[in-house]
């Protein structure tokens, strides 16, 4: 009988679910810290990438399901700040984070 090699950390609906959950509320908390569209923005960003870079780290020796539902909240959540940054642009006419 040949043996049979597992995936320690398989990825799960579970896992992902999860991550994309602790994603939205990282991403959340740090929103909220904005006071107008500049500062939402830069919080961000830096939110993002400090839950990539912890993505990352998942990839490598923790749960890729976490990793991966982490990863596509971030970019939806980018999304969303590239997107409220873009209005306030083209309404405003001034670019709003300089």
């Amino acid at each position: 009988m040949r043996p049979t090699y597992r995936e320690p950390h398989p990825v799960t609906g579970g896992g992902v679910a999860a991550g994309g959950g602790a994603a939205a509320g990282w991403l959340l908390l740090f929103g909220l810290l904005g006071t107008d569209v500049a500062s939402y923005g830069w919080w961000t960003v830096f939110a993002g990438l400090l839950a990539w870079v912890t993505a990352l780290v998942l990839v490598r020796y923790g749960d890729r399901g976490v990793a991966t539902g982490v990863a596509i909240v971030t970019a939806g959540g980018w999304s969303i700040a590239a997107a409220v940054v873009a209005v306030r642009w083209a309404t405003s006419g001034d670019w709003p984070l300089w």
